[in-house]
């Protein structure tokens, strides 16, 4: 008998949430690299469009963040004001850009409490580039390591003349990645844009879900999604995280991404570290209507551990793992292997 209480009873996946962005730029192949070396089962690009359609590795449209765009004189006219669903953003935008001249940027470390010696040295990825180093690290490494990636504003891009999905599903084609048992998960925060996806590719998809703030009671207060906002359906994320709301997601995915306060929320204090609160019942609840959770997003900083973990980032795995997590979206990928490595020792063969 497995000792993991996931879906399917076998261990959780650890995902390099951006590569080892813990240690490395993020979206570079460097960062996706050394993911693969520190044990990740599945690394994660997030996908923006260039002006001329190419899909490439950013966070966001906006590249002020997380490359050296503003200290490129030449590109000095670029810089403007846009709104991102519905928020005002001012920057450099990967759509103003073709692919030619994002050659000509290098990527940062975007948090400052990170090692920033590497910052001007790695380009910026394609999604293509990406494919084929994961089909080189799977073969080096003899595992099958796979891709999880995620549409970055589907409908922002959409309006744009710019869709993601066909772009998406055609690489994954020309790379031998459009089956059902692939490596793969396409996240998303919009429910349309998994639905679209459904006709067009059978490999697994995943709702995300985002939270804000948790009130003192437990419930985490949330956002919509943004194809919710521009179809006029007033529920926010927290809404779908109901028994019926679950099986609603279960009929255009496969997993749920949520945020990990939906499972153990963690309540800010005034003066200190967030304290924990009791877990919910959603892994249940997701487990019940057939669905697989993987959270987000682990880190080893002590400013984002709650108090309870004692500055032990492997302490916040244990519990998760614990919990039934199907996978967790880590920045460390050691530290999530390891946590993962002794949960399963302490637990013997069943």
């Amino acid at each position: 008998m497995s000792p993991f209480t996931t879906l399917n009873g076998t261990p959780p996946l650890v995902i390099a949430h951006r590569g080892a962005s813990g240690y490395l730029p993020e979206h570079t192949l460097e960062a996706y690299v050394r993911a693969a070396e520190l044990g990740a089962d599945y690394i994660e690009p997030d996908l923006v469009a260039t002006r001329d359609g190419v899909l490439i590795a950013r966070h966001e449209p906006n590249l002020t963040g997380t490359t050296d765009v503003a200290a490129h004189p030449e590109f000095a006219t670029r810089k403007k004001t846009v709104q991102v669903d519905g928020r005002a953003e001012e920057g450099w935008f990967a759509a103003d850009f073709t692919l030619a001249e994002i050659r000509m940027l290098r990527a940062v470390q975007a948090r400052a409490e990170r090692p920033q010696a590497f910052n001007g040295r790695f380009m910026i990825p394609t999604l293509a580039e990406i494919l084929a180093l994961r089909e080189r690290l799977a073969r080096e490494t003899g595992r099958e390591i796979g891709v999880y990636p995620e549409t970055k504003h589907p409908s922002w891009h959409a309006e744009r003349g710019l869709p993601l999905e066909t772009r998406l599903v055609a690489l994954l084609q020309e790379y031998g990645l459009d089956r059902p048992d692939a490596p793969v998960f396409i996240q998303s925060f919009e429910t349309a844009n998994l639905k679209a996806l459904g006709a067009l590719t059978p490999v697994k998809k995943v709702l995300l879900i985002d939270g804000d703030t948790v009130t003192p009671d437990g419930r985490v207060v949330s956002g919509r999604p943004y194809d919710f906002v521009l179809s006029g359906d007033a529920r926010r994320f927290a809404d779908l995280m109901t028994p019926e709301g679950l099986a609603e997601i279960r009929r255009f995915a496969d997993a749920i991404g949520p945020w990990k306060a939906y499972i153990v929320p963690a309540l800010k204090t005034p003066s200190g570290p967030d304290t924990l609160l009791a877990p919910t019942s959603l892994v249940g609840d997701a487990h019940a209507a057939g669905l697989m959770v993987h959270p987000f997003t682990f880190r080893n900083e002590a400013s984002g551990l709650a108090a309870d973990y004692h500055g032990d980032a492997r302490a916040e795995y244990r519990l998760f793992y614990s919990l039934g997590v199907d996978g967790v979206f880590s920045d460390f990928s050691d530290t999530a292997v390891a946590a993962r490595d002794e949960l399963f020792s302490a637990a013997g063969p069943r």
